[in-house]
């Protein structure tokens, strides 16, 4: 059972409290986005530009999140390699 919690996180480098709260911090800032454009629709004038720029930094931190997990994992594997041959 404690696996189901602990699998993903440790997939992407993470332990369980740190994915929460990344996953948490996305959710927020994409709530916060999401009531920003719902205005926007309605007064065209406001919030013109934060649901993309939003949009666009999250993809941004999500693809160097992902760039330090895979920097991480390779890590990883090299050190394995390395104490299987040693």
């Amino acid at each position: 059972m404690l696996a189901s919690f602990t699998r993903h996180p440790r997939s992407v480098g993470e332990s369980y409290g740190e994915h929460m709260g990344m996953a948490w911090s996305f959710g927020f800032t994409l709530i916060g986005a999401g009531l920003a454009c719902l205005v926007h629709g309605l007064l065209p004038f406001a919030f013109e530009r934060t649901g993309s720029q939003t949009v666009r930094r999250l993809n941004e931190s999500l693809s160097n999140r992902c760039a330090r997990a895979d920097a991480h994992f390779a890590a990883q594997s090299r050190m394995s390699g390395e104490t299987l041959r040693g």
